[in-house]
């Protein structure tokens, strides 16, 4: 069965999972990304204007690759930046100018960027975007003369206005007045859903989302396709809305049954039948469904309130998400020659420091003038060999976004939402129905990474089945 658009972190045996959940938006049901962002972003000037910003605010125009997903907003200084998985700051902006590296050491220094500081902010999730689109924007506007409060002021108001259109139902009216634009049906994905209900896989939905609005995206999304099952609240054997993730994963909130004909809700005491509820905890959810952590596999858009929590509190299977990473693969296919051609420069050029470092070093260590005419030679080859390669990482960047390149790298490091990715997601994919067109018995194993002292040491090739 084919699995290469399935890339696995940790081994994981889809026969042994019972329950298969779903974050809804973004994951269950997926959303055009440009059209949902860029109306938000129009929603929140609006409410940015009522509340006192000036009238230029409302000419921003949204450009969506502004930002990507991993990138982490200093509310302080008004910077955006790409940080390396180890906390280094690799690419930076202040509003919408990049700060070259005098600016960044200048500004940052030795600091370790460490998103438990409340100075910073992650983007986690694609519902980031406009606001990071916003910041950057609004920094810049303030830099250019426009009367608004400081950088980390700006931050807040962006997000109580987001929290506002969320909560005041702002963006809902506006999907709900035109669901085909913004949602994207996906047949497949129905058919594999009904598909591994028959492997006897119990299915369920586990969403911040409120009731109306699950029913509502459902409804359009789940019900047109199903051929097995009347109705979604059928095909999953729960639902659970409004579920305040990633407290559901920690908290001790008690369950609410809804009911589907009017949305009106009771107290649950003891037993949580199948149904659809609102709230509740996944502890109860476990210890009443006699579940361990290794019989579910959840699968969710966003790293903190989808994956790491759970990962690191319930210890369930997880599955993440990341719809930019189909077109950041597209990418590496276009740019393999190039790669191909830097790696093939890279071993070239080691060879020629290997032997300049023993010259210089043997010259230091004797006292004496020595080999001079020699490591100039090297080091002339060298820097031509390092101007082609500089060359041709430029144009290997440019295949990726213009602003930030790659989402999953930073630099020749991995970025350090790649690096959260691979802690705590088991398996990742670009969109649902990559990981359900495998089959409910699907075996997906973990390469095994070598670490730097077996590359060294020539034991790349070892197999797994020693292990």
């Amino acid at each position: 069965m084919e699995t290469t658009k399935v890339y696995v972190n940790r081994t994981l045996n889809l026969r042994k999972i019972r329950y298969l959940g779903f974050d809804m938006d973004h994951t269950l049901v997926r959303y055009d990304s440009r059209a949902f962002e860029g109306k938000m972003h129009d929603i929140v000037l609006s409410k940015l204007f009522a509340q006192g910003y000036p009238e230029a605010v409302l000419k921003l125009p949204f450009e969506f690759d502004l930002a990507i997903r991993g990138l982490v907003m200093d509310k302080q200084m008004g910077n955006l930046l790409k940080v390396s998985r180890h906390g280094s700051i690799r690419a930076a902006y202040h509003g919408l100018s990049p700060l070259d590296f005098t600016s960044q050491r200048k500004t940052y220094s030795s600091t370790y960027i460490d998103l438990r500081d409340h100075r910073y902010s992650s983007i986690d999730t694609a519902f980031s975007l406009s606001l990071a689109n916003l910041f950057m924007q609004l920094v810049h506007l303030k830099d250019l003369g426009a009367t608004l409060p400081d950088y980390a002021t700006l931050f807040a108001d962006i997000v109580n206005a987001v929290d506002a259109a969320h909560r005041d139902g702002s963006i809902k009216s506006e999907v709900r007045s035109d669901l085909a634009r913004y949602v994207i049906k996906d047949e497949a994905l129905v058919r594999s859903l009904e598909r591994y209900r028959k492997h006897d896989k119990k299915l369920f939905v586990l969403t911040n989302s409120d009731f109306h609005y699950s029913k509502l995206l459902l409804d359009y999304a789940i019900n047109p396709f199903l051929k097995e099952h009347r109705d979604w609240s059928e095909l999953f054997e729960f639902v659970i809305v409004s579920a305040q993730k990633p407290g559901f994963f920690v908290g001790n909130q008690k369950f609410l049954r809804v009911n589907p004909a009017d949305g009106t809700m009771t107290n649950v005491d003891r037993e949580l039948p199948p149904g659809i509820y609102q709230g509740g905890c996944a502890r109860t959810f476990t210890d009443t469904l006699d579940l361990d952590g290794d019989d579910i596999l959840y699968i969710g858009d966003h790293i903190y309130g989808d994956i790491l929590r759970l990962k690191k509190d319930c210890n369930w299977r997880t599955a993440m998400v990341l719809e930019d990473l189909e077109e950041e693969i597209r990418k590496y296919r276009e740019v393999a020659p190039i790669q191909r051609e830097i790696n093939e420069l890279m071993l070239a050029k080691q060879p020629l420091e290997d032997e300049n470092v023993r010259l210089v070093s043997e010259r230091i260590e004797a006292g004496v003038s020595k080999h001079d005419a020699v490591i100039q030679e090297l080091q002339a080859k060298t820097t031509e060999l390092d101007r082609r390669i500089g060359e041709l990482i430029r144009k290997h960047q440019s295949h990726f976004n213009k602003y930030w390149g790659e989402v999953m790298r930073a630099g020749n490091e991995e970025s350090y939402f790649a690096n959260q990715v691979e802690r705590f997601a088991c398996i990742y994919m670009s969109k649902l129905g990559d990981l359900l067109e495998n089959s409910p018995r699907t075996y997906f194993r973990a390469p095994r990474l070598p670490m730097a002292h077996e590359i060294q040491a020539g034991q790349v090739n070892m197999t797994l089945s020693a292990y």
